[in-house]
């Protein structure tokens, strides 16, 4: 997986990215399932720092980590212009390493369907495990294999502005719940001319019940399952699925 380019690009691309509601749903499981005040929250995958940046700004103690030094980069400037003082770390999600403990951990848009094999997810269950105080909260979202087999499928996707163009093709991968994403895009640069680049891809989802169960393998009650940002119950052709756990 390369973000060398597509981090510079990421932020344009994900204007109309749900935010808000990602945070609606930390606000409403926090507040239904924490009895103690939340104060720290490590946010898995943080990307640009969007997440980050927004529970920084209503008072956590954000620490942000992702694989993507480029991404960092980007994280730790937006931050700074903001005033905000949020210490991002690169590292595995299933390596956390030095990073005090937490009372809350988010890993949001899809980050964890990065993770190549059940086994990598159940480890990243454990260093998370580790790093939670107790009847801490987990929340994290996935795709769904609906949206894996259905929705994005064998399809191609465009996107065309003055400055950048893309050509975003799905490519189902051999792995049940799997899928490449081949990405070339055209940036604008000098004298009006774009140059190209390529990147791809690669992201693997699992049944409900396998998250369930590697959640419980390691430790972790689950306290709701929900979908597409709304407090409904996953149906057959919901796209993304919601999961609140707890320490125990």
């Amino acid at each position: 997986m390369n973000y060398q380019y597509f981090a510079l690009l990421y932020d344009q691309l994900m204007e109309d990215a749900p935010y808000d509601m990602w945070m609606i749903f930390f606000a409403n499981a926090i507040d239904q399932y924490r009895d103690e005040s939340v104060k720290t929250v490590l946010d898995i995958g943080c990307g640009t720092g969007e997440i980050s940046v927004r529970l920084a700004k209503r008072g956590y103690n954000v620490t942000g980590v992702d694989l993507s030094e480029e991404m960092l980069t980007i994280a730790k400037q937006k931050a700074e212009s903001k005033g905000l003082s949020i210490p991002f770390y690169q590292q595995d999600m299933r390596e956390l390493e030095g990073i005090k403990e937490q009372d809350a951990i988010v890993i949001f848009c899809d980050s964890l369907n990065y993770l190549r094999t059940p086994e990598d997810v159940s480890t990243t269950f454990n260093s998370i495990h580790r790093l939670l105080k107790e009847s801490g909260l987990l929340l994290f979202d996935v795709h769904t294999l609906h949206k894996i087999h259905d929705v994005y499928g064998d399809e191609v996707f465009t996107y065309n502005s003055s400055e950048i163009s893309y050509l975003w093709e799905c490519n189902q991968g051999n792995e049940e719940g799997s899928v490449f994403h081949d990405l070339t895009f055209f940036v604008q640069g000098k004298d009006d001319l774009y140059t190209r680049y390529d990147e791809s891809h690669y992201q693997r989802t699992y049944s409900m019940q396998t998250y369930t169960t590697l959640l419980e393998k390691n430790g972790f009650e689950v306290l709701t399952i929900t979908s597409d940002f709304s407090d409904r119950e996953p149906v057959e052709d919901s796209e993304r699925l919601f999961f609140v756990a707890k320490k125990v």
